[in-house]
């Protein structure tokens, strides 16, 4: 079987961030969160990497990444635009962003041609998921079988505002029953105690700490990018009036398992996530990096 790819979604305007936190530097030597995921993938196996990003990032992006990965691992590129004809729509709708991180994902579908793991650039998922997913990527995965590596929620929020996570209902088989985005997930006091909600309209939920939630970290065949597409028709018809509207990975997985195309199984870590939807986080993973390096993890020079 060939080596599977690593898929980075890396067009995002980082609204919340205040700049282009995908090539912001993090550790001791300049290096991005990108490079420690990257580095952890080629150590794991994966034998490609493809940036998914807007046009105008390239010159950017590849000024940061293309020598230092040079004769390491394959390098590629997909556009996330707003050219809907690519997709057999056959209408122009005017948005300030992107639709989303399922359109992301189908930006590549010329890029990949095989067993894939997809993965935000701005979040530091550690060595043993990599190392966990491109073993199933290489020994259990088919168009029936796709995966995700399940993080428990309290180990993925941040201090200083609210997130989205993908929540997950898991079998007692360890399988994916449903997922639902959570567009506002948080820390609030309730009842003089410290608890993780998530606020849907009005109403507020309290999740249990250790609830599986995907961080954008699945394990797909090309095959999603067949069912992708013709979600994202369907999606484009209903929302063409919401220019807020976003079609997230979630609702292609939970799609294929709800309509018994595919399961994916919750690979489970235990893995504190760090990562950078506001600037006020920077700080603290730097010095998750620091500490990291010092612990022997990573080289103090990555590349």
């Amino acid at each position: 079987m060939s080596k599977p790819t690593l898929l980075i979604l890396a067009a995002g305007m980082a609204s919340r961030y205040g700049s282009l936190k995908q090539i912001d530097a993090f550790g001791p030597h300049g290096e991005t969160i990108i490079d420690y995921s990257i580095y952890d993938a080629i150590n794991a196996g994966f034998g490609k990497v493809v940036f998914i990003i807007r046009e105008e990032f390239l010159d950017k992006m590849k000024e940061v990444f293309d020598e230092k990965l040079k004769g390491k691992i394959e390098v590629d590129y997909a556009f996330q635009d707003f050219d809907l004809k690519k997709y057999g729509i056959d209408r122009e709708i005017e948005r300030a962003k992107p639709w989303g991180t399922a359109h992301a994902v189908l930006s590549a579908k010329n890029n990949v041609n095989e067993p894939f793991c997809v993965i935000n650039a701005d979040d530091f998922y550690g060595t043993d998921s990599y190392q966990k997913m491109a073993k199933f990527l290489t020994t259990e995965v088919s168009d029936e079988q796709m995966a995700l590596m399940g993080f428990q929620v309290g180990n993925t929020l941040s201090d200083y505002g609210y997130v989205s996570r993908g929540v997950c209902e898991v079998s007692p088989s360890g399988h994916m029953e449903s997922v639902t985005e959570r567009t506002k997930i948080y820390y609030k006091e309730l009842e003089g105690e410290k608890k993780i909600v998530f606020e849907e309209g009005d109403v507020i939920t309290e999740l249990d700490p250790k609830s599986r939630v995907s961080m954008n970290f699945w394990g797909f065949t090309p095959k999603v990018f067949e069912v992708a597409e013709g979600m994202f028709k369907d999606f484009v018809e209903k929302n063409a009036e919401d220019p807020k509207s976003e079609f997230f990975i979630p609702s292609v997985a939970d799609y294929l398992v709800q309509t018994k195309q595919a399961d994916f199984k919750v690979i489970p870590t235990s893995s504190k996530w760090f990562g950078v939807t506001y600037k006020e986080d920077k700080e603290i993973v730097q010095a998750s990096i620091l500490k990291l390096i010092a612990d022997g993890a990573y080289p103090e020079k990555l590349f």
